[in-house]
């Protein structure tokens, strides 16, 4: 009984992330499948842009009952580019965004992206990686930046609750925070992915933090339900 009701969880869930994939904008899922197990969800096939593959994980982690997301999906150009002209669009893209420092630099070959330098918070090193992985011709992103260090971190912990604690999107009450130098350890059990993420997001926020570890789960009871029909008069 109980392994005929699992695989009616992932058959449910896996119709959910099918319908998400089809649904968001942002996607062209038509080369695109998943794979459910345990709420372990598998994305293979082919898209056209990498910042499409990474839209196409976003989706998936907005489907109730996704615990863990593996993205297999290979980038498949329809038009190649040459690296010098990534490079200058790349440069481009760094000059407009204000909050990314000038002492971050980008290196690019066979369309794949690294990045280096050194950035205040690890938000901005992701802002800098969000810049970067919309550009027409980027394959992949190695992000190789480097946090600064902070002058003092005897209240990180502080700060960093009372943050969780403010935030609107997640109920940190049942999260706790382990803090081993620049490390942040973030533990607990929430409700989706969505809101594992912007815990994990709120601390990347905090300055000296060069890594988050982020090992919320997400809690196994929460299983989508199929979607009634609904009639527009």
């Amino acid at each position: 009984m109980a392994i005929a009701t699992l695989d009616k969880t992932d058959t449910l869930i896996r119709d959910a992330v099918t319908q998400q994939l089809e649904w968001d904008s942002e996607v062209d899922s038509r080369d695109i499948a998943a794979m459910v197990r345990d709420g372990v969800v598998t994305l293979v096939g082919y898209i056209g842009s990498y910042a499409g593959k990474l839209a196409a994980e976003r989706a998936v982690k907005r489907v109730r009952g996704v615990r863990v997301v593996a993205n297999d999906i290979q980038v498949r150009l329809r038009l190649e580019r040459p690296d010098p002209d990534l490079a200058a669009d790349v440069a481009t893209m760094l000059k407009l965004r204000s909050a990314i420092p000038q002492s971050v630099q980008a290196v690019v070959h066979n369309g794949h992206v690294t990045l280096t330098g050194a950035v205040p918070t690890l938000l901005i090193g992701a802002i800098t990686t969000n810049a970067v992985r919309h550009i027409d011709g980027v394959k992949g992103i190695a992000n190789h930046l480097q946090v600064l260090p902070a002058a003092t971190t005897r209240d990180l912990r502080r700060r960093i609750g009372q943050t969780l604690h403010r935030s609107a999107e997640f109920d940190a009450r049942h999260l706790t925070i382990v803090i081993e130098g620049s490390i942040v350890t973030l533990d607990g059990e929430v409700d989706s992915w969505a809101e594992a993420e912007a815990a994990e997001q709120a601390v990347m926020h905090a300055p000296g933090v060069t890594e988050v570890d982020n090992r919320i789960r997400v809690s196994p009871h929460l299983v989508p339900v199929p979607p009634p029909d609904f009639e527009i008069c």
